[in-house]
């Protein structure tokens, strides 16, 4: 899960073995006589004496807590903004807290709910309903509307990610998504020159790559990324995981199918090991034992300091559709903030000048989610500027509260063991749908709808 997107994927992974914590944490602490739904909608908004939002904060010196789980390679990149930004800003003090994703989202909601958590902070779109259906975090419609953000310099999917229940909880920061990396030496040694972009010119490289005597040119996990892999998979076969508003998980279609049984085919043809452990893929790749992997580009920074020479390029759309799995992180506010004038004021202040600055956030490996940032040159010459050129196919899974767990629990055990060939593809999933579908029915009496 966590994609970033901490750069190395154990971080993201770990989001993925909180989400059941997760989702039980703010059940309980809605039974515990804490927020209903009905109270956590009408939260949020200025405070009372909040002032129209001129761009700067003029007020007295405020501490605003800023939490975020940018423990990889990209910490020190958002500890070189948060550090301009102090410096630009005598009288608002950002202080950071950075914990392991896993972590970040099983303390957020208890902290907040003990009035010591962060005023400000950073998640991942695919958590903010989750948040946001407990109160944890505040709507931030008057937020974006001061900061003049709007849609037209978003593209829809990361800009509508980040609503639930027609209210707007995330500021969009960047977009993230799954790419091809290729060693370059094996490439010429094979003949292949150029990246393949369907599933022809993929599959005829993976044989050009075996006659060049590269044994097990591409590795198929069968844990992460595997499930992303499976998802950019469903989306280009014409399928959906769930339904848009998350009421229904349609895992089992025959699209579902299909995708998962090419998965399992890479297997069964050679291509891959059979039993490949968590990480082992992506080690592969950076030793040279494999030649193509498919991971985030939040591996890039890691690769570039690895010494070896590789390539990047768009996941090959394989099925009929241009599509590929992303997320992003998205700013949130809680309500600390939104009930003191000051906090409110600076910490939009502070969003705003993060999302100006976004260019520069790109050094993390990361897209702005700004168009208006990409197009004034902010992505120019990095390694996932061809990656950002396809972000309109792009797709995100729906926001919706407690889907994380669905995907978790009953999703990536089943391709797990498609994979491994403990069970045929159309039976896990079968499965998949069955666990999927009582989930929803959990999520459903935990967060109403």
């Amino acid at each position: 899960m966590r994609t970033t997107a901490p750069r190395r994927d154990r971080t993201r992974r770990g989001l993925a073995a909180g989400a059941a914590t997760l989702t039980a944490v703010l059940a309980l602490a809605a039974c515990g006589g804490g927020t209903t739904p009905e109270e956590a909608a009408q939260g949020g908004g200025a405070p009372e004496g909040a002032g129209e939002f001129t761009g700067e904060y003029d007020g007295p010196a405020v501490e605003l807590s800023y939490w975020n789980g940018f423990t990889g390679g990209d910490g020190p990149f958002m500890q070189s903004l948060v550090d301009e930004f102090n410096g630009e800003h005598e009288n608002i003090t950002i202080t950071p807290n950075t914990i392991q994703w896993a972590d970040f989202y099983q303390r957020v909601p208890a902290a907040v709910n003990a009035g010591e958590g962060p005023d400000v902070g950073v998640m991942h779109v695919d958590q903010l309903s989750t948040n946001a259906a407990r109160n944890v975090i505040v709507p931030l419609d008057e937020v974006a509307e001061a900061l003049e953000l709007t849609e037209d310099d978003f593209t829809a999917e990361v800009w509508d990610a980040g609503t639930y229940d027609d209210q707007r909880y995330g500021i969009p920061l960047d977009v993230h998504s799954l790419a091809m990396y290729y060693n370059v030496e094996h490439f010429e040694a094979a003949g292949i020159t150029e990246p393949p972009t369907d599933e022809a010119s993929f599959m005829a490289a993976l044989d050009a790559l075996q006659d060049a005597g590269y044994e097990d040119p591409f590795w198929m996990p069968s844990l992460w990324p595997s499930h992303l892999m499976f998802l950019t998979l469903l989306w280009q076969n014409g399928g959906e995981p769930y339904g848009a508003d998350g009421s229904e998980a349609t895992l089992s279609s025959p699209e579902a199918v299909e995708a998962l049984e090419w998965q399992r085919m890479i297997v069964d043809e050679g291509y891959s090991p059979s039993d490949v452990a968590i990480d082992s893929q992506y080690v592969a790749f950076k030793n040279g034992e494999t030649s193509i992997t498919w991971d985030g580009i939040w591996q890039i920074n890691d690769l570039e300091g690895s010494g070896m020479e590789w390539g990047i390029a768009p996941v090959p759309t394989i099925f009929d559709e241009a599509a590929v799995w992303a997320s992003s992180h998205q700013f949130f506010m809680t309500r600390q903030a939104s009930e003191d004038e000051n906090k409110y004021a600076a910490a939009q202040v502070f969003i705003a000048w993060m999302s100006e600055h976004s260019a520069d956030w790109a050094g993390a490996a990361m897209i702005p989610a700004r168009q208006s940032v990409r197009d004034e040159g902010g992505l120019e010459g990095t390694f996932q500027e061809p990656i950002a050129e396809l972000i309109e196919d792009m797709r995100f899974l729906p926001s919706v509260p407690g889907l994380g767990t669905v995907t978790a629990d009953a999703l990536e055990p089943a391709i797990a063991e498609a994979v491994l060939g403990s069970l045929e593809p159309g039976a896990a999933l079968e499965r998949a749908q069955t666990q999927g579908a009582e989930l929803i029915e959990q999520n459903r009496e935990s967060f109403g709808g």
